[in-house]
């Protein structure tokens, strides 16, 4: 896997960023070789935070964690994305490593069993919602006024489909369809 360290507002030693490859390297055995991992490292509020995006051929798999240690925060992050290939391994094993889909299983049988849904997804609510050409800055306005943490709108410059949504930091993102 290729990996990709990007530092904000923190800098990590050479010695530290080969600690932290180091962990990561535990994911090789699932990924080809030309599958890229952003790792991106920040510190907020006294806190490490690490987000871990990995890009696969259709899919992406993410994990991000806070903790004061650069290793715990890595730690955290390579359990959640033990439990998301655990979750989904029949869906990623047509992506993955098909050795190591078949290795890890025999590893995963013997521990603790993670709840997984009887069904694949289960839809309990249907809506159906007209979408009125408006701005972002309307559209913000439009999720705020209805306590949503996403609203979709049609952009009146490109007539398509777009979406508004509230990041976890509260600050908000726009999702622009092709």
């Amino acid at each position: 896997m290729k990996y990709n360290v990007i530092q904000r507002k923190v800098d990590l030693s050479d010695s530290r960023k080969e600690k932290l490859l180091a962990k990561l390297k535990k994911l090789d055995k699932f990924f080809d070789q030309d599958i890229e991992c952003k790792v991106l490292v920040s510190e907020q509020k006294s806190e490490i935070v690490m987000e871990v995006t990995i890009f696969n051929k259709g899919f992406i798999l993410r994990a991000e964690a806070h903790n004061r240690d650069l290793i715990a925060a890595a730690d955290e992050c390579l359990s959640i994305l033990d439990r998301q290939i655990r979750k989904h391994k029949t869906k990623l094993a047509k992506h993955l490593h098909q050795s190591a889909i078949e290795q890890y299983s025999s590893i995963i049988e013997n521990s603790e069993p993670v709840e997984e849904d009887s069904s694949e997804f289960k839809i309990i609510k249907t809506k159906k919602i007209e979408s009125k050409p408006m701005t972002a800055e309307e559209a913000v306005l439009q999720m705020n006024m209805l306590g949503h943490d996403f609203y979709i709108f049609q952009s009146p410059d490109t007539k398509k489909s777009s979406i508004v949504y509230r990041r976890k930091d509260g600050n908000y993102g726009l999702i622009e369809t092709e």
